[in-house]
């Protein structure tokens, strides 16, 4: 759902956000997310998913596999479409960031059936929770799912101070999930490109929208 990004990160050794970034899995999910998360109904015909969360480099190759999948299925179209294009080996490198973390949906047979992935970092000097995809098998859309996902990132910026902002990129041809993150309060944010003059006549005109919303934290020091 988002096209590729470059982060800019702060390096420091003694910066919250890398402390955070450096906590198993076990110990984020204490510490940045609510404590019974791990179990979903769907509402519709009552079947049963589980939650996990795990960094990128401690997936499963099939989990791995089945996400970019997932991102081809859905995706592939709008980034053929964009200025950035379908780079198949890239979108797999960034999937594997190190510092990148996915909360992942499976049904009872251990199929992955969506996922979301995101980052605790700095985007512009400014600490935020970066959502890098979000993605649902059909029979996952209108549930509810979705803004429970989203929601888990929520509690994450709140529960992980200095931030207080998620932030997510989205392609302007993807009109749903335009239309979706519109909904749960998300808006453009004063770092997203705007079409500006080239030389020799040219334009160029962004293919994206960068989106934040800014949610409060609890106001601890994050160890």
């Amino acid at each position: 759902m988002n096209p590729p990004k470059n982060v800019k990160r702060r390096r420091a050794t003694t910066n919250p956000i890398e402390r955070v970034n450096r906590k198993d899995d076990l110990d984020f999910v204490k510490e940045h997310l609510t404590p019974t998360w791990n179990e979903w109904t769907n509402p519709k015909t009552q079947q049963k998913y589980s939650i996990s969360l795990t960094l990128s480099g401690k997936l499963t190759s099939e989990d791995l596999d089945a996400c970019f999948k997932l991102v081809e299925e859905t995706s592939r179209s709008d980034y053929e479409t964009s200025s950035a294009g379908w780079k198949p080996g890239k979108k797999l490198a960034e999937m594997k960031s190190p510092e990148l973390r996915y909360i992942i949906i499976k049904d009872t047979t251990g199929s992955v059936r969506g996922f979301i992935s995101l980052m605790p970092t700095y985007e512009e000097g400014e600490p935020v929770v970066y959502c890098y995809e979000i993605h649902l098998q059909p029979e996952l859309r209108g549930t509810g799912l979705g803004k429970l996902l989203m929601g888990f990132l929520e509690d994450i910026a709140t529960n992980t101070p200095p931030i207080n902002k998620v932030m997510l990129t989205c392609f302007l041809s993807n009109e749903r999930a335009l239309s979706f993150y519109k909904n749960l309060g998300f808006e453009k944010d004063e770092i997203s490109p705007e079409p500006r003059k080239l030389r020799f006549g040219k334009e160029f005109v962004p293919d994206y929208i960068i989106m934040s919303k800014v949610v409060s934290n609890r106001q601890s020091v994050v160890g």
